[in-house]
């Protein structure tokens, strides 16, 4: 499996809510762990958007060229840089639905809340449950999708604090888009809603 750099993971699971000079897009990103639950190795990748397909429809494609067998039950684990689109969720959902022997778990560095709101409520309201990272998720991805060979240019730790640092106020945000019949919307209620906690 070919590995991120160390600026990739940096610059692409950034969960500031802006950008510093010097600007640089912050690209869908999808990383997995598949485990069989007998014990083996466990398969691992990273996906991105290319032009045709969003990361998750590849990675979709990518689980069923697999060819797994149907009787073994998996644990898949997805790192995203950025939530499901309300088409993407739907995709997950149907494809979970329809390979019950597969448990997945999403967890997003980002949230498209204010306008995809709708593929969260989905995920969220399914067997396909999104969270945003924390600590223990930006390290497993850390050490487990990175290349380690050229030292990076941060210090990882401070890193892996500060990305855990700011997703508290994105997981605020996610447990108030769960809440039924609470919708929040947009970047200006979102703002006003984080000063208040």
């Amino acid at each position: 499996m070919a590995l991120l750099t160390a600026k990739t993971f940096s610059l692409q699971f950034n969960n500031k809510r802006r950008v510093n000079k010097p600007y640089y897009p912050r690209k869908a990103l999808l990383c997995y762990q598949l485990t069989p639950q007998n014990g083996s190795t466990p398969t691992r990748g990273h996906l991105k958007n290319k032009k045709e397909d969003h990361a998750e429809i590849r990675f979709i494609n990518k689980i069923k060229s697999m060819g797994l067998d149907e009787t073994q039950c998996y644990q898949v684990t997805c790192y995203l840089t950025w939530s499901p689109c309300p088409s993407c969720a739907r995709e997950l959902v149907d494809f979970i639905k329809a390979h019950r022997h597969l448990n997945l778990r999403i967890f997003a560095s980002r949230l498209y809340y204010h306008w995809h709101q709708e593929g969260l409520l989905l995920l969220c309201g399914s067997q396909v449950p999104v969270e945003v990272m924390g600590l223990p998720e930006f390290t497993d991805c850390w050490e487990n999708f990175v290349d380690h060979k050229e030292p990076p240019s941060f210090n990882p730790s401070e890193k892996l604090e500060e990305l855990d640092k700011n997703s508290q106020a994105i997981k605020r945000r996610l447990e108030r888009i769960k809440i039924p019949g609470v919708h929040v919307q947009g970047c200006y209620i979102d703002i006003l809603c984080d000063a208040e906690v």
